[in-house]
């Protein structure tokens, strides 16, 4: 089973999380931009944090035979804090990198105005970049998020069919599929997905556009959620093709929109945006 997870924080994960992914058969991931836990106290730590995304974390998991990419942005929960929105005039730098090959994620958290311009604002530099965009639908009131998220997407230069909506569930899925978006599910304990819900939503809505993450963060979670829906498909009695389509090819047609998608395993070079990357920590 050749699996690629379009939605995970290996920042937050340690190097035998990137071990047991290999072995579950995880060759390619997708790590977004995304809030670290903590208040963010200026742009420059942004600065810090995407050059790790660019650097640091590719060279670290091609260690494990894993190719890394990376979606930059403002994401939602910071696009509420003023100390960080200076950070959107940075991005067209870090949006020009290969290794980037999408903008996210970006969306809604509380809903509020500066979310509105946030996203926006970003959807415009997706579009200027002729880059997908990956988008948070929020966890609370989902339905009402996700009607306010497919306004602003149509409101925007980026079309519908370059947009994939993250984080739905059985409340959302019909609509955001009717929109014609990319529909992003992802399996975390407790607060999301879980394997068995999964398979309920492929069996009423198919498998096309459909991606599974694990969205594996610094909160309780499992870095191969992915393998363990891919294995609860096959007991349900999807066929291989069926898996390989849901954790493979899709996300592979999604990222590769943005013309930059590898899937050879390829280290950055021993220094990248001017700090040394060294193996173990040295």
């Amino acid at each position: 089973m050749r699996i690629f997870d379009p939605h995970i924080h290996m920042t937050s994960r340690t190097t035998d999380d990137y071990e047991a992914m290999h072995q579950a058969g995880v060759r390619v991931v997708v790590e977004p931009a995304f809030w670290l836990g903590q208040p963010r106290t200026s742009p420059a730590s942004f600065t810090d944090y995407f050059d790790s995304l660019l650097g640091w974390e590719p060279f670290r998991a091609a260690q494990y035979g894993i190719a890394h990419h990376c979606a930059i942005a403002l994401n939602p929960k910071e696009a509420n804090d003023p100390r960080c929105t200076p950070v959107l005039d940075l991005l067209p730098r870090y949006l020009l990198k290969d290794r980037v090959v999408a903008v996210g994620e970006i969306g809604y958290d509380s809903m509020t105005p500066a979310e509105d311009l946030a996203l926006e604002h970003q959807l415009q530099l997706a579009a200027d970049h002729g880059l997908p965009a990956l988008v948070h639908t929020p966890h609370r009131d989902k339905p009402t998020g996700l009607r306010r998220t497919l306004d602003a997407v149509r409101a925007s230069e980026l079309p519908v069919e370059r947009v994939l909506l993250d984080h739905l569930n059985e409340t959302t899925v019909k609509e955001a599929k009717d929109s014609g978006s990319w529909l992003g599910f992802s399996v975390y304990p407790d607060t999301k997905m879980d394997e068995e819900r999964m398979v309920a939503v492929i069996k009423a809505f198919g498998t096309e556009k459909v991606l599974v993450n694990s969205a594996a963060d610094w909160g309780r979670s499992d870095p191969i959620k992915t393998r363990r829906v891919g294995d609860a498909l096959l007991d349900a009695g999807f066929d291989e093709d069926d898996v390989d389509l849901v954790l493979w090819r899709n996300p592979v047609a999604f990222y590769g929109l943005s013309g930059r998608l590898a899937l050879d395993v390829t280290a950055p070079d021993a220094t990248h945006e001017g700090n040394s990357i060294l193996r173990g920590g040295e």
